[in-house]
């Protein structure tokens, strides 16, 4: 069988064609990078159409990872998706399932998922949250900020046909000032998610 079997070559053609095939008209240098790891992540250059982003994001992200700011992810697959090799010392953090978070679900009638961003309270102002599974995380995530929270970026790409949509239109209306970048609709996931963090990463700026 005859195909291309060169790392680099591959990856260099890759982002060729995503660059070629993606319309960044209208988007800011410094997000690029964002919207090009994801197209990557998903092979979906019309998801143009539904990116979102407040226009700090990329200086915000990539001021609290020099600083050695946590990074928090709201499920083990986006944990598994960030690339750790290119970080500088930053924790990846999921607490979903810590021991506590079921027994505090229960008590106050809501998903683990929820529960477990509650406990990254005491580490959040300053912090990157990663959301690439539950939306109910990123409500919480939203309510946390309304009491005050101030995480130094919000990469919010819940999934699903139940919140994921509304979840992220209530952050990119109520994000506070909080820096942010999002998918409209009901398409996310942890790729896209673990995508979005690698773009701060990734050499030539993520791309």
């Amino acid at each position: 069988m005859d195909y291309l079997k060169d790392g680099a070559e591959i990856y260099r053609q890759s982002f060729a064609a995503i660059r070629a095939e993606t319309n960044l008209k209208g988007i800011p240098l410094s997000i690029q990078p964002f919207l090009l790891r994801i197209v990557h992540a998903t092979a979906s250059p019309e998801i143009v159409s539904d990116f979102a982003y407040s226009e700090d994001a990329a200086r915000a992200g990539h001021e609290a990872l020099s600083k050695g700011a946590p990074i928090f992810a709201d499920c083990a697959m986006v944990m598994a998706g960030i690339i750790k090799s290119r970080l500088k010392g930053n924790e990846v953090i999921c607490t979903l399932y810590d021991e506590e978070v079921k027994d505090r679900a229960q008590a106050l009638k809501t998903t683990r998922s929820a529960a477990a961003v509650d406990l990254w309270k005491p580490r959040l102002d300053g912090a990157i949250a990663v959301i690439g599974n539950a939306p109910t995380a990123l409500f919480r995530l939203l309510e946390l900020i309304a009491e005050g929270a101030r995480p130094a970026l919000v990469l919010g790409f819940p999934v699903g046909f139940i919140g994921a949509r509304e979840s992220k239109e209530a952050l990119i209306a109520q994000a506070q000032g909080v820096p942010y970048v999002t998918l409209k609709g009901r398409r996310g996931g942890s790729p896209m998610a673990a995508a979005a963090l690698n773009a701060l990463t990734g050499p030539e700026g993520g791309a």
